[in-house]
């Protein structure tokens, strides 16, 4: 019952302390509110773009053209209030001096040469407007004399394909719909470790830099304290991860999923939940997560500061991206040796698996087997970390050493 209390007041003490810090807060409220910079930039842009395009076709000016392709149609170019000119010289000088706002040029065989459009400068962005013109008096034109709609939709580029692919057993194969919903427990992984995996390590070194290990001990357990401060960890993670989905949610129920480019709820209602893959998602991130966090902690116990301790933050943050430089092999070839390697090395497996689960290339088997060898080594290295915390928490002034460990042992 005692061990059960000092848990829930390790937790409590721990999450508290975690979450009351300025840098739990800034980390956590950075994201959201670089969500809202970017929504704002993009809502923005969006909105000058379309008005630029609107005043941009709403805009006449001056065109002629010399037509040696024999595509342009006089009734379309009339539309435009543009005039056929018989030289192309005379056009080109007509812009120069100002006489005329455009000229275009459409050569014989446009399939060769492309069309030549000259106009009067208007600025860097306004300028596109000449050849966007140009290039519609064309497509207009074409679509006109094939006067058939399904070419015309051809030509428009207004036909698209729906791919259906199919697994070996002959089942319809969801690919992105089936592999976003497993992907997610990798997202939480990610931000777990890089949001609060500094704090953990750290935690465990203010006790030695306050020179309050002595008291602490003498009242708790070393298990039930690191056990209390993964466990806080992994909370104050969902509190994080709340707070930052908290923006994107309210965004979308308020201002629709096309307002932020979110998916609709067509779409979401695509989803496709494997509950197989799932659950094997979940073990994964919390084998990697017991792994990578008993690993912090230990490196902690070992470090007298929190300055030595940090360097070793940016190495396990590398072995997380590590499997990233090789994503294109664990999608495309994920029997290849190096894949392989990946997978079942323990540090790169819970980032290479959770990819191969998402995307349908890990078996149940080895899922099974990195599972067990992700629960299993991240329980003895926990385990690692309250021995050296029990007896590398006294040293304040240097690293502590195997020598000193199995001494202590012995």
């Amino acid at each position: 019952m005692a061990s059960g209390h000092n848990l829930g007041t390790v937790i409590s003490f721990e999450f508290w302390r975690t979450i009351k810090k300025p840098s739990f807060w800034i980390a956590t409220l950075s994201f959201p509110l670089m969500f809202a910079v970017i929504f704002g930039i993009v809502y923005y842009s969006s909105k000058s773009s379309s008005d630029s395009s609107q005043k941009l076709a709403e805009e006449r000016f001056s065109i002629e053209y010399k037509d040696d392709s024999g595509v342009v149609l006089p009734i379309v170019a009339e539309k435009l209030q543009a005039k056929t000119i018989d030289n192309k010289q005379t056009g080109i000088e007509k812009v120069k001096s100002g006489q005329l706002d455009a000229f275009f040029y459409y050569p014989g065989d446009l399939g060769k040469k492309n069309i030549e459009v000259y106009g009067k400068d208007s600025g860097l962005f306004d300028n596109g407007k000449y050849s966007a013109v140009a290039e519609q008096m064309l497509k207009t034109s074409a679509s006109a004399t094939i006067a058939n709609p399904k070419l015309i939709a051809v030509t428009q580029g207004a036909v698209s394909s729906d791919v259906t692919t199919y697994k070996k057993n002959g089942e319809v194969s969801a690919g992105w719909m089936a592999a976003i919903p497993p992907l997610l427990f990798l997202v939480f992984f990610y931000f777990t470790i890089a949001m609060l995996g500094n704090n953990l390590l750290n935690s465990t070194v203010e006790e030695k830099e306050n020179r309050v290990t002595e008291m602490i001990l003498t009242t708790l357990n070393p298990t039930v304290l690191i056990v209390g401060k993964l466990i806080a960890t992994f909370l104050a993670g969902l509190v994080q991860a709340a707070v930052m989905i908290t923006p994107a949610v309210a965004a979308y129920f308020i201002l629709g999923a096309e307002a932020i480019n979110l998916p609709n709820a067509d779409m979401l209602s695509r989803l496709v939940v494997d509950p197989t893959a799932m659950t094997i998602g979940a073990l994964l991130m919390i084998g990697g997560l017991m792994l990578f966090t008993g690993t912090l902690v230990a490196v902690g116990a070992i470090m007298p500061t929190a300055k030595e301790a940090g360097q070793y933050f940016g190495i396990a943050i590398l072995l997380m991206f590590i499997p990233f430089y090789i994503i294109m092999l664990i999608l495309s070839n994920p029997e290849t040796l190096v894949v392989q390697i990946f997978t079942f090395f323990p540090y790169t497996a819970p980032v290479t698996a959770l990819l191969r689960n998402a995307f349908g290339s890990l078996s149940v088997s080895h899922a099974a087997i990195i599972i067990s060898m992700l629960i299993v080594l991240g329980t003895i290295i926990i385990l690692l970390a309250v021995r050296l915390f029990r007896y590398g928490a006294m040293q304040y002034d240097s690293r502590l050493s195997l020598k000193f460990l199995n001494a202590k042992k012995r």
